[in-house]
């Protein structure tokens, strides 16, 4: 199913649609694509740096049965696992070495015992982008996410605005360095996994209208990542939106 021009309809119909998508996502992950002692949740959104999609660690510490390489093997208890540790394959990469001091003054978190945050998924609406206070929200909100370790999935299918005319991902990682970012001619909307560590790197896959959206990385440690299939996931939930919503966005292709 090729991407829909999402401004030919209103916030709300959007929120609707979005509403739907995060569900599909959740299930996705907590059917095959998880390590047994990983899960995901939806949680409430709020600008206080909620989440769309929480991917959550419950018991295992970091690098003792969350491995794997690739969608063939298997995941502690005998369950095959897709986790990945290959570089993903995406468009442009990025990464940022922080400074060691830097990165020490932003190492405290509050942890519960069994369910460390670990990953999230954004699924930018236009809130994010219609205003000054939004935009920085929103960045703030990736920005503190990285700099405590949690990785980052943002999907951006709205294009460029006057707040980030080179789309969402030069205004995040202009937190971090001054790099020079253009999207392919016709290639206005964004893809981009962020990985947390001592090197923060960014996997940017740059797509538009009409085209079927990629699988993307999230990952889930430094160097270990699952596919997220964001075309499965965007069509199931396109099919739970009202008809005429369906009709007007396919009549625009």
């Amino acid at each position: 199913m090729p991407i829909h021009d999402w401004t030919r309809v209103d916030h709300g119909t959007f929120h609707d649609f979005h509403q739907g998508w995060a569900p599909e996502i959740r299930s996705a992950l907590n059917n095959g694509l998880l390590p047994p002692d990983y899960e995901a949740k939806v949680e409430q959104h709020t600008e206080d740096g909620i989440p769309d999609v929480l991917t959550l660690q419950l018991s295992t510490p970091p690098g003792n049965g969350a491995s794997g390489t690739n969608a063939t093997g298997t995941a502690p208890g005998g369950r095959l696992s897709s986790v990945a540790t290959a570089p993903p394959k995406v468009r442009f990469t990025s990464e940022f070495g922080a400074e060691n001091y830097a990165k020490l003054r932003r190492t405290i978190a509050v942890r519960r015992e069994d369910d460390r945050v670990v990953a999230l998924i954004e699924l930018v609406s236009p809130g994010n982008k219609s205003g000054v206070h939004g935009i920085r929200a929103f960045t703030r909100k990736v920005i503190g996410s990285l700099d405590h370790g949690i990785h980052v999935l943002v999907v951006d299918l709205f294009p460029p605005g006057s707040r980030d005319p080179n789309g969402i991902h030069p205004v995040i990682w202009s937190e971090y360095r001054d790099e020079v970012y253009a999207a392919p001619f016709g290639k206005n909307l964004t893809l981009v996994a962020y990985e947390a560590g001592a090197v923060t790197r960014a996997y940017v896959e740059p797509v538009a209208v009409g085209d079927t959206l990629p699988d993307m990385p999230l990952f889930l440690e430094p160097g270990l990542y699952v596919n997220i299939p964001l075309e499965a996931t965007y069509a199931a939930a396109f099919l739970g939106i009202t008809r005429r919503t369906r009709e007007r966005l396919n009549a625009a292709e």
